[in-house]
């Protein structure tokens, strides 16, 4: 078993930054993704980050958006820089290939 809380989110204007993180309840060495979804969205990857620290974007978020593991930690950060509208949504920290999902942490980008 393992829980994943997720922190950092709230009200930030367009432009601005934010940095998610996730913690695990213990030592993981899966491939770890930070997913979000918007009002009446269905949920998408955002980012991935492997053990070894190979990182994925989706192409939205691409320049933007940083995925970071802190293994000694056992968290996984998202920073968010020049965040838009678009940005708005519950992001959700998940452990790939298994059924564990953290219970997400809104982000309101609002002027």
């Amino acid at each position: 078993q393992v829980q994943l809380v997720e922190s950092g989110g709230g009200l930030v204007q367009p432009g601005e930054s934010l940095t998610l993180s996730c913690a695990a309840s213990r030592r993981t060495v899966s491939t770890v993704g930070w997913y979000r979804q918007a009002p009446g969205k269905q949920r998408e990857l955002v980012a991935l980050i492997t053990n070894s620290r190979t990182r994925n974007y989706a192409d939205s978020v691409k320049g933007r958006f940083t995925i970071s593991r802190d293994t000694g930690k056992n968290t996984v950060n998202l920073q968010m820089n020049s965040l838009i509208f678009e940005d708005t949504a519950v992001y959700y920290c998940h452990l790939e290939g298994t059924d564990y999902w953290g219970k997400g942490t809104l982000v309101t980008v609002s002027s």
